[in-house]
């Protein structure tokens, strides 16, 4: 197939899918994909942002996704449209010799509604998930995604090649861990029978957070023509009779406020027994938690033999950072990749202060000089949102480094005649749980940005 025909062989999927054809952002992006152009090159030549392009992809490699039976995307465009093509090929050649069927490229259904297609579907792809039951509706939509290409392998290794039961998303506030999620689920979900997202802050006690569950489950073994009379099962049954992928965003919704991080609220203490459950047993569903802190059970596992994963989300690189200014109007400056590093490439203090200054007319060299760090008032809510979790043994901690402008050594630490050496080491590992602190073998220290937020707390 030439480039002609790959385009408008797409088209026609879209627009049986939608109603409508590619548009001109959409027909750009498939014929760069095919010319082995990058999404910036893409941009470019359509004269708009890169994050622009990455989001019209991204919404095509899921509707293509859908309609192809497998996962699509730039590198695999070219043979997931030609293995499109020849299979409906096949499926012709088979229609002709039986008398039934009608060639059609477009890749609309052979038969009528009323008669179930599923039967060919498994043996056309033997890998493709049998039913898709989804409960997406508390997922964010897809922002503005960067690149975060190594995350999303590495998550997807995980889940898809080592089958982790157990995944951990940490960063904070801002960084991107519910972005990088909602993309990671819109990759990976057909490869479940049920993909599940919940938001822990809308119904945290374990009771309805199974129920939810367990009624999903049942309502759906119904449709599926189970017997009516079946009893709903316990969760942990469902997860090991079906392949499931659930999310739970804003677990930290589960911990105490003023302890040390991962301590269960008294009334949230029996999820500590579902996560371990869901650890331990053999099962093959996954479930990933998503929040600003993690359980205490779950460590930093080095081992490739567990069934826990933790991945502590970093920030953006500066190309990604470059363009989050640039979509905020400012223009490029000397200043500018000093300001990323400044605000650790975290997308929203990006945005915050980018907001701010373009708010004030100015620009990155006048109201940034040197290391000045401007705090706006919605960077400070966030960061006050994290800093009221802390224990008084945290915020001490906090205030010792920030007093310090490099990185202090833990033997130092422990030199206080304040803090017990004890209550420090864990009050260390729990500020590290948050993500709060940076460490480097026996050296510790904090961001530009909370060190100016904790000064301005103290005065």
């Amino acid at each position: 197939m030439n480039l002609k025909e790959m385009l408008n062989l797409a088209d026609r999927i879209v627009f049986e899918k939608t109603g409508q054809h590619l548009d001109d952002l959409q027909e750009a992006v498939l014929k760069g994909t095919l010319q082995h152009e990058t999404y910036k090159h893409v941009a470019k030549d359509f004269d708009c942002s890169e994050s622009r392009v990455r989001n019209a992809a991204s919404e095509l490699w899921q509707l293509l996704s859908e309609e192809l039976g497998e996962d699509v995307n730039k590198k695999n465009f070219r043979s997931a449209i030609h293995r499109f093509q020849v299979s409906n090929v096949s499926n012709f050649a088979k229609d002709v010799v039986v008398g039934i069927g009608i060639f059609n490229l477009c890749g609309e259904p052979r038969y009528p509604p009323d008669i179930s297609n599923s039967h060919n579907d498994e043996k056309s792809n033997p890998q493709q998930t049998k039913t898709l039951h989804q409960d997406l509706s508390e997922m964010p939509e897809l922002g503005n995604f960067f690149d975060r290409t190594p995350e999303l392998q590495t998550l997807t290794t995980w889940i898809l090649q080592q089958h982790s039961h157990l995944i951990t998303l940490t960063g904070i506030s801002g960084i991107g861990k519910t972005t990088l999620a909602v993309q990671l689920v819109q990759q990976i979900k057909h490869e479940f029978e049920y993909a599940v997202w919940y938001t822990l802050d809308e119904f945290p006690t374990i009771d309805k957070f199974q129920s939810n569950l367990i009624q999903l489950f049942s309502h759906s073994e119904k449709e599926d023509s189970s017997p009516t009379n079946q009893k709903r099962l316990p969760l942990i049954k469902y997860l090991q009779n079906y392949r499931c992928l659930i999310v739970l965003d804003d677990v930290h919704h589960l911990f105490c406020s003023g302890e040390l991080a991962g301590k269960y609220k008294p009334e949230y203490e029996e999820y500590r027994s579902l996560f371990k459950q869901i650890e331990k047993l053999s099962h093959q569903s996954c479930l990933m938690l998503i929040g600003w802190e993690q359980p205490r059970e779950v460590t930093q596992v080095k081992s490739q033999n567990t069934s826990i994963r933790t991945l502590q989300l970093k920030g953006l690189d500066i190309a990604a950072g470059r363009e989050i200014l640039r979509d905020y109007g400012l223009e490029e400056s000397d200043n500018s990749e000093a300001l990323i590093h400044r605000y650790q490439g975290n997308p929203l203090w990006l945005k915050s202060v980018a907001n701010l200054i373009q708010d004030l007319g100015g620009g990155v060299t006048e109201l940034l000089p040197n290391d000045t760090i401007l705090l706006p008032e919605d960077l400070k809510d966030v960061l006050q949102q994290q800093f009221d979790r802390l224990s008084e043994l945290e915020k001490q901690i906090i205030s010792l480094l920030a007093k310090e402008s490099q990185s202090i050594n833990r033997a130092k630490l422990l030199e206080n005649e304040i803090i017990p050496a004890s209550d420090l080491l864990n009050a260390l590992q729990s500020l590290s749980r948050r993500c709060l602190i940076e460490q480097q073998a026996n050296f510790y220290t904090i961001s530009p940005v909370l060190r100016q937020y904790a000064i301005a707390q103290a005065v």
